[in-house]
């Protein structure tokens, strides 16, 4: 079998506030911008990788969510216990230091890890937890 990752999804609830952080302090670019209703569906990628994406979509737009899900989905968001991903990059101190300039919540600053690796970790604007793991 041929299968690749093509999108990963990630929550949001302030579409300008996750496009200046994937894009402008990540280094993303935008591939898409749907909007619907008044929400906003952002695609987002690393340059050079056009076949790997992220989408960051409204959390509650799904018209089968109760108003019980709702409420556990927003307070997980607001702890940042919702959703997450794991990226990589050769060089994981400029990395942190673009995102910490950049105004990024830190979680944890570059550490070596008792199973082996080095990463560190941030929350994005809705609180999902993005680790980033240096590739050596």
């Amino acid at each position: 079998m041929d299968i690749t990752i093509h999108q990963a999804f990630l929550p949001h609830h302030d579409h300008e506030a996750s496009l200046a952080f994937y894009r402008d302090t990540l280094g993303f670019e935008l591939r898409d911008d749907v909007e619907y209703g008044g929400q906003h569906w952002l695609t987002v990628g690393p340059p050079g990788q056009p076949g790997t994406s992220l989408v960051l979509h409204p959390p509650f737009a799904d018209p089968g969510i109760t108003e019980e899900e709702r409420r556990v989905v927003g307070e997980m968001m607001a702890k940042g216990t919702f959703a997450s991903i794991n990226l990589a990059t050769p060089d994981l101190d400029a990395t942190f230091e673009r995102l910490q300039a950049g105004a990024a919540e830190v979680v944890q600053e570059p550490t070596e890890q008792p199973w082996g690796i080095r990463d560190c970790a941030f929350r994005d604007p809705a609180g999902s937890m993005i680790r980033i793991f240096e590739v050596r």
